[in-house]
């Protein structure tokens, strides 16, 4: 039997339209209550942007033979033990029978500014990788198979991040080839292909939307590799593996 996919693209356009009318709401909420924490920041502050894609990954477990195993979305509910730290908190956790088979963490990256912002999310998602395979090693979660660890970032498609960056220097020696002129959004898509290739990640993956998109859902890939397409059958083909090994 295929993998079934869960309408994933129909659902996406759904999460895409709710993840930018949700930033809207925030910043209009915070502005009317007169807080200082406004404009981008606000929408930010807020949360939930992203529940519509954490709602897809509940609906890949349930579609793909997993309905049985506990699915974690509660804030409460979603930290793991740590190696270098206590805990470490994710936004969606798939546990069946005391064994972790899915921990994913979602990400979200808005202009005007992307370059701090960039260079941050790209530090933060090695550090939790690398934070999360080493307690893994030590048996934090017990003697069982690697589960799927996933990496997901939404950013603004918008002239500021498909700009190709020209402050990129090393005075000592020199970058690396493919950073040389790539733009945020490229850096982002290259971030992810590497957190796949150097086993940080089971799936990582970077989407590109406008902020037009809050009435059409308009998303688009930026690679193969980084497509919500694969994210999502590699996820799906994990909670498969995992229905079939506790039939």
């Amino acid at each position: 039997m295929g993998l079934d996919l869960a309408d994933y693209e129909r659902k996406a356009r759904d999460a895409t339209m709710a993840f930018w009318g949700n930033r809207q709401k925030a910043m209009q909420a915070k502005i009317e209550a007169g807080t200082s924490d406004t404009g981008e920041r606000g929408a930010v502050t807020a949360g939930n942007t992203m529940d519509g894609f954490a709602a897809l990954m509940i609906d890949l477990v349930h579609a793909n033979g997993l309905g049985h195993a506990s699915i974690y979305r509660n804030r409460a509910a979603l930290t793991l033990p740590g190696y270098f730290r206590p805990t470490k908190l994710w936004d969606v956790l798939v546990i069946l029978d005391g064994r972790l088979v899915a921990a994913v963490e979602m990400k979200s990256q808005v202009g005007p500014s992307f370059g701090n912002n960039a260079n941050n999310r790209a530090e933060e998602s090695i550090g939790t990788a690398h934070h999360f395979w080493t307690a893994y090693r030590d048996g934090a979660f017990g003697p069982h198979a690697r589960p799927f660890v996933g990496w997901l970032v939404m950013v603004e498609d918008a002239v500021a991040s498909r700009r190709p960056s020209k402050r990129e220097t090393s005075l000592h020696y020199p970058i690396f080839p493919e950073f040389k002129g790539v733009s945020y959004l490229g850096r982002y898509d290259l971030l992810c292909q590497k957190l796949v290739r150097e086993n940080l990640y089971t799936a990582a993956c970077t989407l590109a939307s406008p902020r037009d998109a809050v009435t059409t859902g308009a998303f688009s890939d930026m690679s193969e590799l980084t497509s919500l397409k694969s994210f999502v059958a590699a996820f799906a083909a994990h909670m498969a593996a995992e229905g079939a090994r506790s039939e």
